[in-house]
């Protein structure tokens, strides 16, 4: 599974609180999806995926970060 970090979204041209938005948004969608490992307050990695769906995009693995 390829991860976002808000450091990621901030490298791709975000603005700092609107990347940390993003991600926990991404967390809440992940929770509502069942997987309740992104509760956790500490983690700050979320799926691509679930950033792709909520920014309606999708990143090419050019842009990743790994």
């Amino acid at each position: 599974m390829i991860t976002v970090t808000k450091k990621d979204l901030i490298e791709l041209g975000y603005g700092t609180s609107f990347s940390a938005d993003i991600i926990k948004k991404a967390k809440e969608l992940m929770i509502t999806k069942g997987h309740s490992y992104y509760e956790s307050r500490k983690l700050d990695r979320v799926p691509r995926e679930a950033v792709e769906e909520i920014l309606g995009i999708n990143f090419s693995d050019d842009n990743r970060s790994d």
